[in-house]
């Protein structure tokens, strides 16, 4: 089944892998990328995700000044109508902690898999297969629809 079949009619969060994958137009997943956040445009695909996916995403355009990235970023990740960014609150924290002491994945994935369960994602989108053992939300690894 194609990823975007598989996630057709849901809210998915995003973790910052396949965001970086559709902007810096990465060759190994740009066909299957473009498909996704071409339904997330046209309101197939209801996407969320966390603030730290705009901290994650914009370290190397800063250390490289690369103002058309940071913008491309900023404007994906703050303006788009079918993407939603939720801010890090003291639940998503709290849940956060509680999953780094269950799963020891790391505070970035944590608090990324926090805010898909807490703002009501039916799938946590990843590229990182370390995830798969999370239990609390599906977790779909873009690698798994590579042909």
């Amino acid at each position: 089944m194609a990823l975007v079949d598989e996630l057709n009619g849901l809210r998915v969060c995003i973790d910052t892998a396949p965001i970086i994958y559709f902007i810096e137009k990465d060759n190994t997943y740009i066909s299957i990328i473009r498909s996704l956040f071409g339904e997330i445009a046209s309101g197939n695909i209801e996407s969320i995700t966390s603030t730290i996916t705009l901290l994650e995403v914009l370290v190397h355009p800063f250390r490289n000044n690369n103002q058309t990235l940071i913008r491309e970023y900023r404007d994906i990740l703050l303006y788009s109508e079918n993407l939603t960014a939720y801010e890090i609150s003291h639940e998503v924290s709290e849940l956060s902690a509680k999953l780094r002491a269950k799963y020891f994945i790391k505070t970035p994935d944590a608090i990324q898999i926090a805010v898909g369960i807490l703002y009501g994602a039916d799938v946590f989108l990843t590229n990182d297969t370390d995830l798969k053992k999370v239990s609390e939300i599906k977790v779909l690894v873009i690698d798994d629809f590579i042909k």
